[in-house]
């Protein structure tokens, strides 16, 4: 019994170790990453470093970029952008943090993040054309995670980009 308690109190020290170390390195890397969030850029360095993220792309040709969360996370809406037509990466790293990426239904996603983490497709699973639009998710998760979806309920959608940057026409 003693030995399983040491052990316990060994993983629990170890997680609020890994805990403080990754904090120190999220303040470091808030002063050195600096976002580019424009809508309409077709490669993107979105950041989420102990604050929320709401981004919202219109990009002609989206490509990808990288998308940093640390201690923090939110959502991603890639509905009203067109993907470049080779395709599009986005490279994440994720400790302690996630989002969610909205795309389109008829986009072919495929997910390689490596990580005590993980990332996952809530879309039903249909076959797309191998001629449909191609993003590519990639890179590093730990203890959070980042979702794929088609759907953004209009009370989030509200909430997260305002009732006159979400319907445009409003």
């Amino acid at each position: 019994m003693r030995v399983l308690g040491r052990l316990v109190a060994t993983l629990v020290a170890g997680f609020i170790l890994t805990m403080i170390v990754a904090a120190i390195a999220a303040v470091s890397a808030k002063r050195r990453l600096v976002p580019l969030d424009d809508p309409e850029a077709d490669d993107v360095r979105l950041v989420a470093i102990f604050e929320p993220l709401a981004f919202r792309s219109t990009a002609a040709g989206f490509r990808g970029g990288t998308v940093d969360c640390w201690f923090g996370g939110g959502v991603i809406d890639l509905r009203d952008a067109t993907l470049d037509p080779a395709g599009a990466t986005l490279r994440v790293r994720s400790i302690f943090g996630g989002a969610q990426v909205v795309v389109p239904d008829s986009w072919r996603v495929t997910i390689a993040v490596t990580g005590p983490g993980g990332a996952g497709d809530t879309r039903s699973a249909t076959d797309r054309p191998a001629e449909a639009p191609h993003l590519t998710l990639e890179g590093l998760v730990a203890f959070g995670g980042f979702g794929i979806s088609s759907d953004l309920p209009e009370d989030a959608a509200k909430e997260l980009f305002g009732k006159t940057a979400w319907t445009e026409t409003a």
